[in-house]
């Protein structure tokens, strides 16, 4: 309980911070209380996830306080919207693509991921990414909208050619986690509200793939194949989930996508919005792969396994909720749009 009231208060101390020392303090404050979090389970594997979430998150923040050192030294200025020298500016894209796990700094996320429980795994890909987020947003105008198109379609093309072998739940998350972020990346300099929107809508669907992975027990996709007989209702809901996680037209993940073409075409930027359409069907090879084996594929009968059983224990509110909202945001999209 500790741990999880530190996580929110580091979070609100860095998204409600003028002063960079403070946001600073914010991103450590998260930092040090997703550890203990992570490592819960004293596998070597958690261990090893642990210290490699420690090691890159410390050199990030380092770099955080370097960048913002460095525009104060030239400008006088610690407050953040008031980056205004440009090696400032790069250093922090640097840091804080490092933090997110944006390309070409992705490397840690999937094998921290793949080290730590399904829960923490939800809290590591959607609240643990909001405070960097909101530091991108406060310094949008600042930034160089080259770097971060070219961070961005690194992203996408790294999250889904990386994703298409992979046979674990966690991994494959992670990896559509990085493709997420090189959407809201590309839009953040000429719509930066689009890239809030962008993650609230992610974060949404990813919390209610989690819950539902967490509830079935799912951690690789053999288990997945098997996991039917369990919740039969939940698998199927579980493939709408997915889909709208991949941008498929009638659900809700659609709705990000189409905005952030529309505004990348009217930014003379359709080269751009092409590529990254085009890179993102890598995702959706992997998310149909992940929904058919939830829901179409029957297990072969002549292989020994063990069938599990029927469970009548009711479904968690919030993984109904979750999944509702993630399956059928389409049609209010106009005030969605109003609202952002």
């Amino acid at each position: 309980l500790i741990f999880i009231i530190s996580l929110f208060l580091g979070t609100t101390i860095t998204i409600s911070s003028n002063h960079w020392v403070m946001a600073w303090t914010g991103l450590e404050i998260n930092t040090l209380a997703i550890l203990p979090l992570i490592s819960k389970s004293h596998h070597p594997r958690a261990v090893e996830a642990a210290t490699k979430y420690f090691l890159v998150q410390a050199t990030a923040s380092t770099l955080v306080l370097f960048s913002s050192m460095t525009n104060a030294w030239y400008t006088g200025q610690w407050d953040i919207t008031q980056l205004t020298h440009s090696t400032s500016s790069l250093i922090l894209t640097a840091a804080i693509s490092m933090k997110l796990g944006l390309a070409p700094f992705h490397f840690w996320f999937p094998e921290v991921l793949q080290g730590s429980p399904l829960t923490t795994g939800l809290l590591l890909s959607t609240v643990m990414k909001f405070p960097p987020i909101t530091l991108l947003f406060m310094t949008s105008q600042s930034l160089n909208p080259s770097l971060l198109t070219i961070l961005a379609i690194l992203s996408v093309a790294m999250g889904g050619w990386m994703g298409l072998n992979q046979t674990q739940t966690r991994k494959i998350m992670a990896f559509s986690s990085i493709a997420h972020l090189g959407w809201m990346t590309i839009i953040l300099i000429y719509y930066p509200k689009l890239t809030l929107l962008n993650f609230y809508l992610y974060a949404m669907m990813t919390a209610a793939v989690f819950l539902t992975l967490n509830s079935m027990k799912v951690l690789k996709l053999s288990t997945l194949m098997t996991a039917w007989t369990k919740a039969p209702s939940l698998s199927t809901i579980l493939l709408l989930t997915l889909l709208s996680l991949a941008g498929l037209p009638p659900l809700t993940g659609f709705l990000p996508k189409w905005l952030i073409i529309q505004e990348l075409t009217k930014q003379d930027m359709a080269p751009a919005a092409m590529i990254i359409s085009l890179l993102s069907l890598l995702g959706l090879f992997f998310y149909l792969r992940l929904a058919y084996c939830a829901t179409i594929t029957l297990p072969p009968h002549t292989t020994n396994h063990m069938k599990q059983w029927h469970t009548n224990k009711p479904i968690n509110p919030s993984i109904a909720v979750l999944t509702t909202l993630s399956i059928m945001l389409l049609p209010i999209s106009p005030m969605l749009a109003t609202l952002v």
